[in-house]
């Protein structure tokens, strides 16, 4: 299972929200890069970041951060945030991100997703944020009706590299994943599932794997990282194994 510490960027520092709620944001690092490469020496293979600022305004307002962090590690590293278009979509990855996560886009222009998929194969994750079960777009500010399975089965194949998805009520609470809906939506499709929101310790990544659902492909590791609940090498150590 692969372990994608986060960096969620707000302001140009690395920031950690509660049910993604920006006035609730918490500063770990002001410096993402710094911060990208202790995960690195930590021994993690990815990166999962956020443009939290880009989410709400429709576009890249972190780059400057995201450019330090690329240039300071050579982890693999997804990206997302604002980016809802081809040309924002090509110029990440010509960047040297790995893949580019799509949310808010592929809910409201999934033939743009699939486009996107089509042309850079294995590069797009799809994000399903869930609200009350619901997805959430628009950096989690608007709910619309479809379900993370209704939308995963709306890119079943597409040629997208995963699902990643965050329950969103749970997300920076450090109240536990939610195994049951995460591999629910594993079993109700073909594409690999990223777990997210609400991993509080090894337990989590524990259950996660003792859900024994191998379409689930890793899970992304917050706030538990950054004050300590989580020891990087013993999580890794139990990803492995």
């Amino acid at each position: 299972m692969i372990l994608f510490p986060a960096i969620d960027l707000k302001d140009g520092a690395c920031v950690r929200l509660k049910r993604g709620l920006m006035e609730t944001a918490t500063v770990f690092n002001d410096s993402p890069a710094a911060q990208a490469r202790t995960f690195a020496e930590a021994g993690f293979a990815w990166l999962h970041c956020i443009d939290l600022n880009g989410a709400f305004a429709g576009s890249s307002v972190n780059a400057g951060a995201v450019r330090a962090i690329r240039n300071t590690v050579d982890l693999k590293m997804e990206l997302g945030g604002g980016i809802r278009d081809m040309a924002g979509i090509e110029f990440w990855l010509a960047a040297g991100i790995d893949r580019v996560i799509l949310g808010t886009v592929a809910a409201k222009n999934p033939a743009l997703v699939k486009e996107a998929a089509k042309a850079f194969p294995g590069r797009i994750v799809v994000g399903a944020d869930a609200k009350g079960g619901r997805i959430a777009t628009q950096g989690w500010a608007e709910t619309a009706e479809m379900t993370p399975i209704d939308l995963g089965r709306r890119f079943e194949d597409a040629g997208v590299a995963a699902i990643l998805y965050t329950d969103v009520d749970r997300d920076g609470l450090l109240g536990g994943v939610n195994v049951a809906a995460t591999a629910a939506l594993a079993r109700a499709v073909k594409i690999p599932v990223i777990a997210s929101g609400g991993v509080s310790g090894l337990s989590d990544i524990a259950a996660l794997i003792g859900a024994d659902e191998p379409n689930i492909e890793g899970v992304v590791i917050g706030r538990a990282l950054y004050d300590g609940r989580i020891d990087a090498k013993e999580a890794l150590a139990i990803s492995r194994s």
